[in-house]
C-alpha cells in the first residue's frame, strides 16, 4: 500500500497522516513552500531524528576497532604495525560498503534499509562481546575487524535518504546534522570504552561491543515504527551510472578524502599514536582513553555549522579555506612532534579535528549546489545525481581513513615515528586548496558554476 499527500489535502491533513499505509510517500515536494511548511517539514525531521540515531550507532560500531586496540596489552602478543591494520580494515570494508548501501535506498525504500542497515550491526557486536580474549588468533580479530564495517555503509544510506527529503536551501544544514550526529558516535564508542576501562578494567573489551547490542534493538525498531520510504526516491534509479560519468563526482570525492577521511581515520588511530608517539605518558589504555574521544567529539559537534556556513557563504569558498587551516593545523602537529611538545600536539590535532568536521559540511554541501546549477530546470535529475554523488564520495572518502592508517603503520615501521605521515597529510590538504581553487573558485570557474 502507498499513501498520498496531494497539494489540495496537505494543509488539512495531519502530519502523519502520509505515512499511516504502508510507510511509502507517493507524493513529496520539499522546494514547494506550502507543502513544506503544512506538514512536509514535521515528516522531514521525524525521518532526520530516527536517521541520525541509526547512523549514530552504525558509527558507534564501526569505530569499536579505536577502542578495542587500547585493550590489547602485552598478553596479547601485537605490535603496533599489527593494530593499525585492525583499524584500518573495517575503515576500508564500511567505505566498500557505502556504495552499495547508497543503491539500497532507491531499490528498497529509505525506512526499509535503515531497519537491514541497524539490524546487521548485531552480528559484529555479538561476535565481538564474547570472543576477545587473549590467546585470540590474529586472523580472528582481522574478521571480526571487517565485520564490523558494516557500520560504515549505514552513513551513505542515511545521506542519499535524508537528502530527498530536504529541500535545497536546508540540505546544508540537514546533511550537515545527520552527518554530525552520525559523526558523533566515534567519540561515544571511546567514552563507552573509556567507562568500561574506569570501571571495569582492560580485561574486559567484550563489555564495550555488548553495551551496543540493546541500542542497535532500539535503532531498528525506531526505524520500523517512525521512519518512511518515498516513492521518488525509488523511481530515480540510474544515478549512479549518470554519476560515474560527472567529472565533479570525482574532484569532490577526492576533497572528501581530505575532510572525512582525515576524520575518520584520525578518529580510528588517535589512541594508538599517543601510545606510541607519547609511550612514557600513555603507557596505559586508559590514559590514552581519557583524550582519544575529544577531537572526534568535537569535529562531529561542529559538522552542522560547516553546512549552514557553507549555506551563508558558499560551500567552495569555506571549503577552500578549510583546507588552508588544516595543512597550517597538521604543520602545526609535525613540528609539536619533533620537539616532543605534548600540550602542543594536542593542540594540532584536535584544530584538525574540528577543521576535518568543518570540512565535511562544507563539502557535502557542494555537491547538491553543483548539480542543482548544472541542471537548473530539470529537479529530478540534479536530486538523482546528486543523491548518487553523495554516495561515491562517501565511499571514496572513507577510503581516506584506510590511507590515513597506512600512512601511521608505514611511517612508524620504516622510521618508528610518524613523521613521514605528518608531510603526506601537509601535502595532500595543499593539493586540496588547489583543486578547490582551480575548478570551483578562480572567476574562469565562478562562471560556470557557482557553488
Amino acid at each position: 500500500m502507498t499513501a498520498t499527500l496531494p497539494a489540495a489535502d496537505i494543509t488539512a491533513a495531519r502530519p502523519d497522516a502520509a505515512t499511516l499505509k504502508g510507510h511509502w510517500i507517493d507524493d513529496w515536494r520539499p522546494e514547494d513552500r506550502e507543502f513544506w511548511e503544512a506538514g512536509g517539514k514535521k515528516i522531514a525531521k521525524r525521518n532526520l531524528i530516527f536517521s541520525i540515531f541509526s547512523e549514530h550507532i552504525g558509527f558507534s560500531v564501526w569505530s569499536l576497532w579505536s577502542v578495542m586496540v587500547l585493550f590489547l596489552g602485552p598478553q596479547y602478543g601485537f605490535d603496533p604495525a599489527q593494530k593499525f591494520l585492525l583499524t584500518a580494515v573495517p575503515t576500508l570494508v564500511g567505505a566498500a560498503l557505502r556504495i552499495p548501501y547508497t543503491f539500497a535506498v532507491a531499490k528498497f525504500g529509505g525506512r526499509n534499509w535503515t531497519i537491514v542497515s541497524a539490524s546487521l550491526l548485531l552480528i559484529p557486536s555479538v561476535l565481538m562481546s564474547f570472543m576477545i580474549q587473549p590467546g585470540v588468533e590474529y586472523n580472528t580479530l582481522l574478521i571480526l575487524a571487517a565485520l564490523a564495517g558494516v557500520g560504515g555503509g549505514n552513513f551513505a544510506s542515511s545521506m542519499a535518504n535524508i537528502n530527498a527529503f530536504y529541500p535545497d536551501r536546508l540540505k546544508g544544514w540537514a546533511l550537515g546534522i545527520n552527518a554530525g550526529g552520525g559523526n558523533i558516535g566515534v567519540p561515544a564508542v571511546q567514552l563507552v570504552g573509556l567507562f568500561v576501562l574506569a570501571v571495569f578494567g582492560a580485561d574486559n573489551p567484550g563489555l564495550v561491543a555488548g553495551i551496543y547490542i540493546p541500542l542497535i534493538v532500539l535503532a531498528a525498531l525506531g526505524s520500523a515504527i517512525y521512519m518512511d520510504n518515498l516513492t521518488q526516491a525509488r523511481n530515480e534509479k540510474g544515478g549512479m551510472r549518470a554519476a560515474a560519468k560527472e567529472g565533479h563526482t570525482w574532484i569532490m570525492s577526492v576533497l572528501y578524502i581530505g575532510t572525512f577521511g582525515s576524520f575518520i581515520g584520525f578518529g580510528f588511530a588517535f589512541g594508538q599514536v599517543l601510545q606510541v608517539q607519547f609511550a612514557e605518558t600513555f603507557n596505559t589504555p586508559i590514559k590514552a582513553a581519557y583524550l582519544t574521544f575529544l577531537g572526534p567529539l568535537l569535529g562531529s559537534l561542529i559538522r552542522p555549522f560547516g553546512g549552514a556556513l557553507a549555506d551563508k557563504l558558499g560551500g567552495a569558498k569555506v571549503t577552500f579555506v578549510n583546507f588552508l587551516a588544516m595543512a597550517v593545523g597538521a604543520s602545526i602537529v609535525l613540528f609539536a612532534a619533533q620537539q616532543r611538545s605534548l600540550p602542543l600536539y594536542l593542540v594540532g590535532f584536535i584544530t584538525l579535528f574540528i577543521l576535518s568536521g568543518l570540512g565535511n559540511g562544507s563539502t557535502y554541501k557542494m555537491i547538491p549546489a553543483i548539480f542543482k546549477q548544472k541542471y537548473a530546470g530539470d529537479e529530478p535529475r540534479a536530486r538523482r545525481v546528486s543523491g548518487a554523488v553523495i554516495g561515491i564520495a562517501g565511499a571514496i572518502g572513507a577510503v581516506g581513513g584506510v590511507l590515513v592508517n597506512l600512512a601511521f603503520r608505514q611511517s612508524f615501521l620504516t622510521y618508528k615515528d610518524a613523521d613521514a605521515a605528518y608531510m603526506a597529510f601537509i601535502g595532500f590538504y595543499a593539493l586540496c586548496v588547489l583543486i578547490t581553487w582551480v575548478v570551483y573558485l578562480r572567476p574562469a570557474a565562478r562562471t560556470k558554476i557557482a557553488v
